[in-house]
């Protein structure tokens, strides 16, 4: 069955004052709708899929906002959207799935690092760690590296 998440998106309306208590894909979408961006977007895969779930769900909160959402057909239709970014003073979100989606992305990712963006791009990658994970072997850590984009790892100190 597929999760909804229609009762939490009316925690996205809170204003100023007013305490938010929310999980974390909530908490990030509230944080992105305080920060001014333009638009966000996304491609669904695990472990972010809810991330877009939530977008959709929220698409007359965000909308009413400004705010353009689009649901991409890849990892590279979604990076290439935060190419917005590059010549123009928008702030934009993407999401997909760890380093398999940054893999299918680097092409515009490239174009991303090479001139920088003047507006501001942000990349919500979700990496699954531990037993059974999908990315033992590589992370998107190096290729934030080796493409000078800034990486903000929230990874618990699991041991």
């Amino acid at each position: 069955m597929e999760r909804s998440f229609t009762e939490e998106i009316k925690l996205l309306k809170l204003g100023e004052g007013q305490t938010f208590h929310g999980e974390g894909i909530l908490a990030v979408t509230k944080a992105l709708l305080q920060s001014g961006v333009s638009y966000v977007g996304g491609y669904q895969g695990a472990p972010v899929s809810h991330m877009m779930d939530v977008l959709n769900d929220a698409r007359d909160i965000i909308e009413g906002l400004g705010i353009h959402i689009e649901t991409n057909a890849s990892e590279a239709g979604a990076a290439a959207m935060l190419g917005a970014s590059i010549n123009y003073p928008l702030r934009g979100a993407v999401t997909w799935k760890s380093i398999v989606g940054t893999n299918v992305a680097a092409d515009a990712l490239s174009n991303l690092a090479s001139p920088g963006v003047i507006g501001g791009a942000l990349i919500v990658v979700g990496e699954d760690y531990g037993e059974g994970a999908s990315i033992i072997q590589e992370r998107a850590h190096a290729y934030a590296l080796k493409s000078s984009l800034w990486l903000m790892d929230p990874r618990p100190n699991l041991p």
